[in-house]
């Protein structure tokens, strides 16, 4: 455990789930019609951006249910749109389960991801179109996108909720080598993510991440 102060850097399943538990604080309640509104700056609405959370979550999880993950480049699953400029998902929830069954399909992806990292070799890679990663990665990838849609979901709400710090700060150190964390490790995050300005930084429009393992290039 790192003392006080000490950055936090490992990223686990338990990290996956805590970022879906956030995601869930944060989501449930949202009145049905306001899911249909577009979220933040992304061209999708806010039902789409979850829907596209929950096959992100679950697609990460299937790359670690291969015996040889990198001899297969992706999964080859059915991909599919509701409407022409929607996301493109192998996964959609029920509408008729309403946003609590979107909900739940996210919280049972997270829980894949989260068992699917957790029991695979930590030496395992997989393929990543930012370039092959481990388990670890694949854990930090899903706080990410956890964290970033939720902010996209509730931008134009009354529903701000801050995830804890931490969260924010082991995704920065696994995954973006290149940021240094100016404010908080959840303003780091958003900026470098392209969500926010910063202070002396100007928004991104052009972002990445590195998923490489840690001592390899």
């Amino acid at each position: 455990m790192p003392q006080s102060g000490e950055p936090h850097t490992s990223v686990s399943g338990t990290h996956v789930r805590r970022a879906v538990a956030h995601c869930l604080d944060a989501l449930e309640g949202i009145p049905a019609a306001q899911w249909h509104e577009r979220a933040g700056d992304l061209e999708w609405t806010r039902w789409e951006t979850l829907d596209h959370l929950a096959d992100d979550l679950l697609t990460y999880a299937l790359r670690f249910g291969l015996a040889q993950p990198m001899g297969v480049p992706r999964v080859p699953l059915r991909v599919s749109r509701d409407r022409t400029d929607g996301p493109a998902n192998v996964i959609f929830a029920d509408r008729e389960a309403g946003p609590e069954g979107l909900l739940t399909v996210v919280e049972a992806c997270g829980g894949l991801l989260a068992a699917a990292v957790d029991t695979a070799p930590p030496t395992t890679l997989a393929p990543h179109v930012f370039g092959a990663s481990d388990p670890e990665g694949f854990a930090a990838m899903g706080v990410v996108e956890t964290l970033v849609h939720t902010h996209d979901i509730t931008q134009g709400l009354d529903r701000y909720r801050e995830p804890a710090q931490d969260l924010s700060e082991r995704a920065l150190a696994r995954l973006f080598p290149d940021v240094t964390v100016v404010g908080t490790p959840w303003s780091t995050l958003l900026w470098a993510t392209g969500r926010v300005e910063a202070p002396d930084r100007s928004r991104r429009t052009d972002w990445r991440w590195y998923g490489a393992p840690h001592g390899r290039s």
